[in-house]
């Protein structure tokens, strides 16, 4: 899964693909080194950022998603927690919501979802959009995200979503210390097998526990750790990886499955 971020403020590439020829170029970069799905997101949930409204993020979005979906042949995921959002962005060509609240902010979302058979992304995290990067630690992470994922899916098959059309995501870097991020790659397999019927998603890339581990480097200089993780990561089980770098990633995950052959 392909980063496209259209935001001025993101974290790592705020700014750079924010008109349509500019996310045309980038989305034209990714397909031609691998990427499978191409993630599409109108506004930042980096620490400290500002919410946006509706409307705001609509524009933001729904050009670039028609763009792309009317030039290429790639599954567009649209990231945000809003209703109007989703469905201006699946009208536009997007197949797929990615809510990081896990319906937590708008239970709507599954009900859109499966009137259009769209793929939904659940993804754990705690709080509201503006306090979810400063939670109290919690003691047991694991019980935590699964506790979570568990309720978020109840939630969408409730609305009438399939399992075929979920997957879950850990929710690196919300609400979780450095530690306990690094400790749920490491043991991600204990989440895979409680959920065994869903996908899991990773989505750490250039993330803030990476650049502490490698003695606090910017997020440009994260690349190493970012193939690290996400190395880790499938080898534990994770299916899906939402990362900036996508050559280089695609290379390390083809390694992985080379390896996993010989197991």
């Amino acid at each position: 899964m392909g980063i496209l971020n259209v935001t001025p403020d993101s974290f790592s590439d705020g700014g750079q693909y924010s008109n349509v020829d500019a996310a045309l170029r980038r989305a034209e970069t990714m397909i031609e080194v691998g990427v499978d799905l191409i993630d599409i997101g109108g506004e930042s949930t980096r620490p400290g950022s500002q919410r946006i409204d509706a409307g705001e993020e609509i524009d933001r979005t729904t050009s670039i998603v028609a763009a792309i979906a009317k030039r290429f042949d790639i599954p567009i995921s649209i990231d945000t927690t809003k209703a109007a959002v989703a469905r201006a962005n699946l009208d536009a060509g997007a197949e797929i919501i990615n809510d990081i609240s896990g319906l937590r902010w708008d239970e709507s979302l599954a009900r859109i979802a499966a009137e259009r058979a769209a793929g939904l992304v659940l993804m754990h995290s705690r709080g509201e959009f503006e306090t979810m990067h400063s939670q109290p630690a919690v003691d047991d992470i694991f019980a935590g995200v699964i506790r979570g994922l568990s309720k978020s899916v109840d939630t969408a098959r409730e609305a009438g979503v399939a399992d075929e059309q979920l997957v879950l995501d850990i929710g690196i870097g919300f609400g979780k210390t450095a530690e306990q991020n690094l400790e749920l790659i490491a043991k991600l397999d204990k989440i895979v097998s409680v959920f065994e019927n869903y996908p899991l998603l990773v989505g750490a890339s250039r993330k803030s526990f990476i650049g502490k581990a490698l003695g606090n480097v910017p997020s440009e200089e994260r690349l190493g750790g970012s193939l690290a993780i996400a190395s880790i990561a499938a080898w534990n089980g994770a299916k899906i990886f939402r990362v900036h770098d996508v050559a280089a990633t695609v290379q390390a995950l083809a390694t992985i499955q080379s390896l996993e052959t010989e197991r």
